[in-house]
């Protein structure tokens, strides 16, 4: 498999719900073949099975090692937090939840941004962590995602995004749903200064983001056997009531229909990254 769009079919990516894809036992048990791995091992091979080729889910720390050079990443908007204006309750209050997710991840919200360097060419990253109430956005994803289009704008530079969402936080109602046309807006600036983004798509890209920014990439790519649509299959079977093909939504179905550049394994996203910042040229 290759940046160029060759996909490599021998490994057989069956559709299903994240959970499902990402094992219901031990986190570190392949839903592909069953094979076990240590988390040592995992790490060493960037958390994709070495036996099939299934992409574990990566938290957003992880992802920006594995892409920037040691020691560039500088965090932007680590101070910003959700509120709750709506005072939203379910089960459990959402001042609740939020304290539970920064417990769990150590992460203010569900996404982390910055500035880095890939292979030398600087850069912004803006990387989405799934774990982080399954990486839904919120009014702070969304303000934190703008903020860094205008920081890339300033000097017509590259801004990478890295999505795994399952869409708009349905706690902050509105305030969710307005993240849409804000970063659109946003990334339609960005472009208007003279910049890019290029937007990887992992495992799941869904609902709100898939709407909004992850979209609007100038080079679309994405992981393979990542699922990246607005509705999930099971979802759009049941309201159509149509049998759904068996890689509906997936990446390989994507780039067969022309909705992303190329299915680049994780072993060879890092140097496709830095070929395009190459091709793309200035600063960021």
């Amino acid at each position: 498999m290759s940046a160029t769009g060759n996909i490599d079919v021998s490994i057989e990516h069956k559709r299903a719900d994240p959970a499902e894809r990402d094992g219901t036992g031990h986190p570190n048990t392949c839903p592909g073949c069953g094979s076990h791995y240590r988390d040592e091992e995992l790490a060493e091979h960037l958390r994709v099975c070495p036996q099939c080729g299934h992409h574990f889910p990566v938290r957003a720390p992880e992802r920006i090692a594995q892409l920037a050079d040691p020691g560039t990443f500088e965090e932007e908007d680590a101070d910003l937090r959700s509120a709750d204006p709506l005072e939203f309750f379910d089960l459990r209050p959402y001042v609740e939840r939020l304290a539970e997710a920064e417990l769990g991840t150590g992460l203010g919200d569900a996404i982390l941004t910055g500035r880095a360097a890939i292979d030398g060419h600087p850069c912004r990253l803006a990387a989405m962590d799934f774990s982080f109430m399954g990486g839904s956005m919120g009014s702070v994803v969304g303000e934190r995602f703008a903020r860094s289009c205008e920081r890339t704008a300033e000097d017509a530079g590259v801004l990478i995004s890295v999505s795994a969402s399952g869409g708009a936080r349905m706690q902050e109602g509105i305030l969710a749903l307005m993240q849409l046309p804000k970063t659109i807006v946003a990334v339609e600036e960005l472009h208007e200064a003279g910049g890019a983004l290029f937007s990887v798509l992992a495992h799941p890209t869904t609902g709100g983001v898939t709407a909004s920014f992850a979209s609007l990439g100038d080079v679309m790519l994405a992981e393979p056997g990542a699922l990246t649509s607005f509705a999930g299959p099971r979802v759009v079977a049941q309201t159509t009531r149509e049998k759904l093909p068996d890689d509906f939504g997936l990446a390989e179905s994507n780039f067969r229909f022309g909705h992303v550049d190329a299915v680049v394994p994780r072993s060879d996203l890092r140097g496709t990254l830095a070929r395009l910042l190459r091709l793309f040229g200035g600063p960021s």
